[in-house]
């Protein structure tokens, strides 16, 4: 599945990022330089035009020394229900319902729906390189550092040889 962010969601992150690196000084060339985010691509964000993935904003958001809630506007201050961050024509979504965030750590809780065979790919944030995932329902495949770890965890299946 390719995450697309609700066209609302990319044009006030677009805005946002305009706004706070004209409030830095930084250049559209600074800005990819430090996030290896391309500035053709950065220009098309900040008007609007393109529609990025969560990883390249966050990476922008890093580069700007705040993150992905920190760009929404979300920290300490998400509406009841989360902002629907994306969604997909077969009904998976993505809702950021809240984020908090301390100079050490930044949490953000999320509620996703996954149908059918559709998956969501993550990459470690920057800065945050630790998750926690909870499972209502269904499964996760976590691969780390090449290992896979399965949530929730599979039962133990017991040898046939006696002990």
């Amino acid at each position: 599945m390719a995450e697309k962010l609700n066209p609302a969601v990319a044009r006030d992150i677009g805005l946002r990022i305009r706004a706070l690196r004209e409030s830095t000084g930084q250049s559209l060339s600074h800005l990819a330089q430090l996030s290896g985010v391309s500035r053709r691509m950065l220009t098309h964000i900040e008007l609007g035009q393109a529609n990025p993935s969560i990883g390249t904003v966050d990476k922008v958001a890093a580069a700007l020394g705040t993150t992905f809630p920190g760009l929404l506007g979300v920290v300490d201050h998400a509406p009841p229900s989360g902002v629907q961050i994306w969604s997909t024509p077969t009904d998976s979504w993505a809702y950021l319902l809240r984020a908090v965030e301390t100079r050490d750590l930044s949490v953000e809780l999320w509620r996703m729906r996954l149908v059918g065979d559709e998956v969501y790919s993550m990459g470690p944030t920057p800065g945050a390189p630790h998750s926690m995932v909870h499972v209502l329902e269904g499964t996760v495949l976590a691969v780390t550092d090449g290992q896979e770890q399965v949530s929730p965890p599979r039962a133990p299946t017991r040898s046939s040889r006696s002990p």
